[in-house]
């Protein structure tokens, strides 16, 4: 179908048509293509501010993969991120933009927070099962607001989820800058630590903790919840014609306040196993914006739970090696956030060509 053209030099045309299948191949090719380009512009913009882009990508790669301790601390990254991507993917599948994993993260961690604090019990299987078990209904409820207002009354989720955020931020900074605040803390924003049975157990003598388990359990779910399950099959009806959704007797009100409830409450479990798995207690600050960031990671995965993994682990290598930069180089934090956004653009720039593609045609003079 031809939705545009425009006459150039000469007897050259150029027509952009939609494609009604798109080639496998395009599946891969276009995201990889994506990141090379973003990394490109990247480079572009190191070299305007004075550092050579083969000298920082080096640097970036050598923090991130070099050695033992950086593989761990891309892999703790990668953690929180994967989860939180799952989260907003499974939204994403049916059109409906979550855009408040970051909130959800925050409800999870007071939610396990709250626990530690008035339900402490010594038996660290149960303690661990009552914070994922709270820290999920917490960032389930959160994120099943808005898509309660969303499925009956058509609000927008983006501006609920998004404003819901800081909401939830700014909770948790009341609770550690208040009446949770460690009077042991010299004044600083943090609860006391959590007591050893609610913490997760760590791995091969590093930071990686048991969460990495769960996100990979996650993965391996919703792979199979989405693409062999009839309710799977429902959420994806639902996002590519809700009105034939509609006509086939599929509920549209409830799956919504489902599926949001379901998103929710795993990105509040990605906060429970953050302040528990690495943080040991709850403090300003805790979460390094996982939440959105989860947005570019399930985006470049396309919506693919596996790839979400492998994903993740490259945005954790990202962000390792911006601490790099800032730390070897004197770069800004926002370098390493540009370079996020870099992503992000190229990625959703390039749907563009997986939907649609361009002809060029000799016209007659």
């Amino acid at each position: 179908m031809r939705i545009g053209s425009r006459p150039s030099s000469g007897f050259l045309s150029w027509t952009i048509e939609k494609r009604l299948d798109a080639p496998r191949r395009l599946q891969f090719a276009i995201p990889a293509f994506s990141l090379v380009a973003a990394l490109v512009t990247g480079a572009v913009f190191l070299a305007l501010m004075g550092v050579s882009p083969f000298e920082a990508y080096s640097a970036m790669f050598r923090a991130a993969f070099g050695d033992g301790y950086g593989i761990s601390e891309t892999l703790v990254k990668a953690i929180p991120l994967s989860m939180a991507a799952i989260a907003v993917m499974l939204c994403f599948t049916m059109l409906v933009y979550n855009i408040g994993a970051e909130g959800q993260i925050f409800m999870g961690a007071i939610a396990s927070a709250a626990v530690v604090r008035y339900f402490p019990v010594d038996n660290a299987p149960a303690m661990l099962l009552t914070m994922a078990a709270a820290a999920g209904i917490a960032g389930g409820v959160w994120a099943a607001m808005a898509g309660y207002l969303r499925a009956r009354w058509n609000v927008n989720e983006i501006i609920s989820t998004l404003m819901l955020n800081y909401i939830a931020i700014h909770l948790m900074d009341y609770f550690v800058y208040g009446p949770w605040r460690d009077p042991a803390s010299l004044g600083f924003p943090m609860t006391a630590p959590f007591p050893d049975a609610a913490r997760l157990p760590l791995l091969f003598g590093t930071r990686i903790h048991m969460g990495l388990f769960a996100a990979v359990f996650l993965a391996i779910l919703f792979l199979v919840l989405i693409r062999y399950t009839r309710w799977g099959y429902e959420i994806r009806v639902l996002g590519e014609n809700p009105k034939a959704a509609g006509f086939a007797g599929i509920n549209y009100v409830r799956n919504v306040i489902l599926v949001m409830f379901i998103s929710g409450a795993i990105a509040g479990i990605a906060g429970m196993c953050e302040v528990s798995g690495l943080q040991g207690r709850l403090q300003h600050g805790f979460s390094a914006g996982y939440g959105f960031t989860a947005i570019i990671v399930a985006w470049l995965s396309r919506l693919n739970p596996i790839a979400i993994l492998f994903v993740s682990v490259l945005i954790g290598a990202l962000l390792v090696g911006g601490e790099t930069l800032q730390i070897v180089m004197r770069l800004p934090l926002s370098s390493t956030l540009i370079l996020q956004g870099l992503i992000l653009f190229f990625v959703l720039g390039g749907e563009i060509f997986r939907t649609y593609r361009i002809r060029f045609r000799r016209e007659d003079a």
